[in-house]
């Protein structure tokens, strides 16, 4: 395998490799036939200390398709275990990824990178560990919205094509790798991998690198490891109350898909839900709904009590004391991520002040949307249009446009009581609140039928221009700039009708 010359401003730390003993496999990506660059993330790549420029041609494109091993890099197999779909697989690892190690970017973060699809691993079960170009890009896609509507999530440093084609049930499709930039990816299923096989020293060893790396206020208090599950939890509910504020159905919440830094991580079967419906279900592979869009909530609590079953032994040599301090961790979470839920509900509405009716007045109007299949992000921008004076354009999305009118009353004289405490004219008042309604409700989502008009170019034709202009829709989603009003059209009603994502492994 060759390697780069060094990158000076790239230096690796690689003190997951170096620090966890028998965590990973040590291994090294497939070389790519032809590799050339379809994408990079030019401002990622500045936060990483890198120039842009020098990655651009054959040297980015052999650095990104594996070709060549960046100096200081160890690159690793993960290994890690995950309940799919409810089921336990007790192994499970990085089959067609690699962690090439850690750098600490321009802000002195500590930032994972890793490769996907590079090639087979002596986790990948009879896979092949190759990606194909169109998920590749569905990642960057969806990455980047959820990176520019504030969500925690993982980027896509680059995506390179490898010049071999893959073969799925589609047929043959061109092969990509993609590099992948995360916080970590330490993960439910990582615990669960060691827990799985009595290894309560390697989950020790876990927890107290996770909480250095993580949350390094607990290093070394006596409390430290339910500190642990409390600070996962918290970051947890904040997370799924923003997929759930913006519409966002992951698809596959499985254990191995949770990272414990509160990042989104593997966008897969994932979609933002159109036509307002709390069932709604896009995956292929979710025949029976466990991850619908309203059930996000309800598995990450799942989740979050298979993390503290690894933890247990970690709370203290009484198991029914340290089965109490995990229950209450647990059982908290409801409250914690509905108290994110309707804080982040509250700034959808325009209010600035708690009321004890403000539940209520945001679940009836979820309700109206539902009644009406009316399209969630468009609905909730255009209650922006209402807040400056002008119904009309949310009343259009309704099949009976008097219906949101109780409702429109309700919220005007809830917004009037707010206004008049805080001594605000009328006027002022509603145009200030369409301001802040308006950085915070996107115009801009990725559509599911402009994602899968791009990939499609990207895959079927070679043609990037699709690809490359939704990707600058979905980095300006709270824009209102003429040329991105293509963008914030919703599919026709037959296209969500019948559309389904896949796992694209």
């Amino acid at each position: 395998m060759p390697t780069m010359d060094p990158i000076p401003a790239l230096r690796f730390d690689n003190t997951y490799a170096r620090e966890l003993e028998g965590f990973s496999v040590p291994w090294k990506p497939a070389l790519a036939p032809a590799p050339a660059l379809l994408f990079l993330n030019r401002p990622l790549a500045l936060e990483l200390g890198l120039e842009p420029a020098a990655l651009d041609g054959a040297a980015g494109a052999a650095l990104f398709a594996g070709n060549a091993v960046p100096d200081g890099a160890e690159p690793v197999a993960q290994a890690y275990a995950g309940h799919q779909f409810g089921g336990f697989s007790p192994q499970l690892g990085d089959g067609r990824a690699l962690l090439l190690g850690e750098v600490l970017d321009a802000a002195g973060r500590r930032r994972d990178i890793a490769f996907k699809g590079s090639g087979r691993t002596p986790f990948s079960r009879g896979g092949d560990g190759r990606a194909a170009v169109g998920p590749m890009l569905r990642e960057v896609l969806i990455g980047e919205a959820m990176h520019a509507l504030g969500i925690p999530t993982t980027r896509a440093l680059a995506v390179a094509a490898t010049g071999e084609p893959v073969m799925r049930e589609a047929g043959l499709l061109p092969g990509a790798v993609l590099t992948r930039v995360a916080a970590s990816h330490i993960r439910v299923g990582t615990f669960q991998f060691f827990a799985a096989r009595g290894d309560e020293a390697r989950v020790r060893a876990l927890a107290d690198y996770t909480i250095a790396r993580h949350d390094p206020e607990l290093v070394g208090t006596p409390d430290r490891y339910a500190g642990l599950l409390r600070a996962v939890a918290r970051r947890q509910a904040r997370l799924i109350a923003q997929w759930m504020n913006v519409g966002f159905i992951h698809g596959v919440m499985n254990t191995d898909n949770m990272t414990l830094s509160g990042e989104t991580i593997d966008y897969g079967p994932c979609a933002f839900v159109e036509a307002y419906d709390p069932a709604a279900v896009f995956s292929s592979i979710d025949s029976g709904g466990r991850y619908a869009l309203s059930n996000q909530p309800l598995i990450a609590r799942w989740n979050l009590a298979r993390l503290a079953e690894t933890l247990l032994p970690l709370l203290g040599d009484d198991a029914e004391a340290a089965i109490a301090q995990a229950t209450e961790v647990i059982d908290a979470f409801p409250g914690g991520y509905a108290a994110e839920l309707l804080a982040g509900r509250r700034a959808k509405l325009g209010l600035l002040r708690p009321d004890p009716t403000d539940e209520a007045l945001a679940a009836d109007f979820l309700a109206l949307l539902h009644a009406g299949r009316v399209d969630f992000t468009a609905a909730w921008r255009r209650l922006g249009e209402a807040a400056a004076g002008d119904d009309a354009p949310l009343r259009a999305l309704f099949p009976e446009p008097q219906a949101p009118g109780a409702w429109l009353a309700r919220w005007r004289a809830r917004c009037a009581e707010e206004d008049a405490a805080g001594s605000t004219d009328a006027a002022g008042a509603g145009a200030a609140r369409a301001a802040r309604m308006n950085a915070v409700n996107p115009r801009v989502i990725p559509r599911n039928h402009r994602v899968e008009e791009a990939l499609e170019a990207a895959s079927d034709d070679g043609r990037l221009e699709p690809f490359e202009r939704l990707l600058d829709a979905v980095r300006r989603p709270y824009d209102d700039a003429p040329e991105l009003a293509p963008y914030a059209e919703p599919a026709p009603a037959a296209v969500t009708a019948c559309y389904k994502t896949y796992c694209g492994t």
